[in-house]
């Protein structure tokens, strides 16, 4: 795929990881030598406080938070290789708007069952959407926030598949540099080799192969 990509990181239900995904997925994609622009769109702002955390220095950050996104992202996207939106939870009309910007969802699940059943209501979201646009966005799961050293259950996965979207096979794991480093204004690439860092470079790569970039 060429030209500028809009990735929207939604699901409705709060505490999934979006904010964290969204901000290292955008730090990821700057260190890959790319035009980057991260789009908060959670009325809580926590990506702009995140921003004013390290005074703009790693990504430009704005906020646009109403159901006009689509024509005002247009406005201010102009030159910028990849788009992440860092979506509302809790807000139907503003994680529609977000889908109707995008050409990729990435919808992060926590490996629990109650998360699993809660990201139905953006799933209906995105589908409802790719009825009338041939399509689009693509989408897929993204797996959150796993516990390290163990593994997946077998019926979580299971349950993601039925939703008939493909789920990453990278994935973040509960490490706790993702919230120390977010809490500095920073990111996980403070630790440019550790195994966070790995870890979302592994999730830019194949986001970057999802859409056909590699």
């Amino acid at each position: 795929m060429k030209g500028k990509t809009v990735v929207a990181v939604l699901n409705q239900k709060g505490g999934s990881g979006k904010t964290t995904i969204a901000t290292n997925l955008a730090h990821a994609f700057v260190l890959d030598g790319k035009s980057v622009l991260l789009v908060d769109s959670d009325p809580q702002g926590s990506a702009r406080d995140w921003n004013e955390a390290n005074l703009g220095e790693i990504v430009p950050v704005v906020g646009l938070d109403r159901e006009t996104l689509p024509k005002d992202l247009q406005a201010v996207s102009s030159g910028y290789d990849w788009i992440i939106i860092d979506g509302a939870p809790q807000v139907a009309k503003l994680s529609a708007a977000a889908i109707k910007s995008a050409d990729v969802v990435l919808i992060p699940v926590q490996p629990s069952p109650y998360d699993v059943w809660a990201a139905a209501d953006v799933v209906d979201l995105v589908k409802a959407r790719q009825v009338v646009t041939n399509g689009v966005p693509k989408a897929a799961f993204l797996v959150s926030r796993a516990i390290v050293n163990t593994k997946l259950g077998a019926e979580v996965i299971g349950a993601l598949r039925d939703y008939d979207l493909p789920v990453f096979s990278s994935r973040t794991s509960q490490r706790v540099i993702y919230s120390e480093s977010a809490s500095e204004g920073k990111t996980v690439f403070v630790d440019s080799n550790g195994p966070a860092a790995l870890e979302v470079l592994a999730i830019r790569d194949e986001l970057k192969r999802f859409v056909g970039e590699e």
